[in-house]
């Protein structure tokens, strides 16, 4: 019965990997009549002194900084709000969680529109009598741009699994809490955050590693422009790889981006690790 998990494992998991760390010390190129041949370290010296991988680092650890508390806070919020007993709540829940189950092809198209200069952003702005800069086309805000959509998109799935957690949480807690005086700020600092601890830690696992795959809306929107202000290491990869046909160095950036990743996830569960055994 494994047979056939292990089969799909094996062939899209671990040989794509395992190619991965061979090609990586290789010239090898997408479309060549030349075969590959190994170089050692040069895909790597060189990515070390590239400056557009810098850069797509530097942006990729940016939007992993700032999407992470954003987007779990304001799906923190949302659940909050819709974790009551009343007509209408799922009607909300869905509206909420709507944009999770849309492509993120269509919603950046949809982003893109809005984000034109002449689109119903900067509309919405000029009413209140502000210019409206040109998100997508200025370095300065098209990192902002995206990080904003980002966020939108995906609070929705985020805010059910803090739903689950919270209804989780004995209503006994709560009365309780109320009995001795404790606030809606108490309650949720001493009842409702403590008891969120599993649910935390998975939702900082699964936004991390959501953030630092980035690419499907930088590749729709900006592709990972202006002068490389939106950059990923993910994108770099792939547009190496497929656009430039240079397998061999694609495959180094993908191997420092899983290194990269795998050292990240290490350091959450260490940490994890020890607020548990607290």
């Amino acid at each position: 019965m494994l047979l056939p998990a292990a089969a799909l494992l094996i062939t899209f998991l671990l040989i794509p990997i395992g190619l991965t760390f061979g090609l990586a010390f290789t010239n090898a190129r997408l479309i060549s009549p030349r075969p590959a041949e190994f170089i050692g370290v040069d895909n790597f010296v060189r990515l070390f002194d590239d400056e557009t991988f810098w850069k797509s680092l530097r942006n990729t650890i940016l939007f992993a900084i700032v999407i992470v508390p954003v987007q779990s806070a304001a799906a923190l919020g949302l659940a909050l709000l819709v974790n009551v007993r009343m007509r209408g709540v799922n009607f909300f829940r869905t509206i909420y969680f709507l944009p999770v189950v849309t492509s993120m092809v269509v919603v950046s198209m949809l982003w893109l529109f809005l984000y034109q200069p002449n689109g119903l952003i900067n509309q919405v702005l000029a009413k209140f009598g502000i210019h409206g800069p040109d998100w997508l086309g200025d370095p300065k805000t098209a990192l902002i741009a995206i990080i904003l959509m980002s966020a939108w998109q995906a609070m929705g799935f985020h805010m059910v699994i803090w739903l689950s957690g919270l209804q989780t949480i004995p209503a006994d807690l709560y009365e309780a809490a109320a009995l001795d005086g404790a606030g809606t700020w108490q309650q949720f600092r001493h009842v409702t955050w403590p008891g969120l601890r599993q649910t935390r830690t998975f939702i900082l696992i699964t936004i991390t590693i959501a953030a630092f795959s980035l690419f499907t809306q930088v590749n729709i929107m900006t592709q990972g422009g202006p002068l490389d202000s939106t950059s990923t290491v993910v994108l770099m990869a792939v547009r190496t790889g497929f656009q430039q046909q240079q397998t061999g160095y694609a495959s180094a950036i993908s191997l420092v981006f899983f290194v990269l990743v795998l050292l990240v996830t290490l350091v959450q569960r260490y940490y994890t690790r020890e607020k548990e055994v607290r």
